[in-house]
């Protein structure tokens, strides 16, 4: 299990699905994206559909995702998305009274039980009090994750202080 914090989008995609029975059928699907934009989610997700969809596709709509972080399973089963709210509890120094925050995390897991089983291992690596408020299973299809940083390096790809293959002190002397 690994968690992840980042910007996402939830992407909704629009195309023509060739169904079991061999039938044509226009679907709408939901995915999310890791982007910095709504430029950006929308480039990825045109990007990263094109490999899956051959013929034309259409993006629908794009919204800023009301959860910051996903829980991603290591499990090959997990193959359905769990929106989530937790209520951290913590206790008010002035007031002595209880305080419930509300954060909203994206699970992955085969199961219900098994999304909350998931929580718990990652929640319970914390020091934090918490309660599961709400699980809700959702019509994500996938997620995908920015694929810039996991680029390697190339061989040709040169720090910017080398000009001309010359590192910018020689080419001052």
């Amino acid at each position: 299990m690994r968690s992840r914090t980042s910007t996402w989008f939830e992407c909704k995609i629009r195309y023509e699905k060739t169904m079991e029975d061999g039938s044509q059928k226009k679907v709408t699907e939901l995915y999310v994206v890791d982007a910095l934009s709504f430029t950006e989610a929308e480039a990825s997700i045109i990007e990263e559909m094109s490999s899956y969809i051959s013929g034309e596709f259409e993006v629908k709509d794009i919204k800023k995702a009301a959860y910051g972080e996903i829980f991603f399973s290591d499990s090959p089963s997990a193959d359905r998305w769990y929106k989530t709210k937790l209520q951290f509890i913590t206790i008010d120094d002035k007031t002595e009274k209880e305080k419930k925050s509300n954060v909203n995390y994206l699970v992955h897991g085969s199961t219900l039980p098994g999304a909350v089983k998931s929580i718990d291992e990652v929640m319970g690596g914390t020091m934090i009090d918490y309660v599961i408020a709400s699980i809700a299973e959702t019509q994500i299809m996938d997620v995908f994750e920015h694929n810039q940083m996991l680029k390697k390096p190339e061989v040709d790809d040169k720090p910017e202080y080398e000009q001309d293959g010359q590192k910018a002190e020689e080419a001052l002397q």
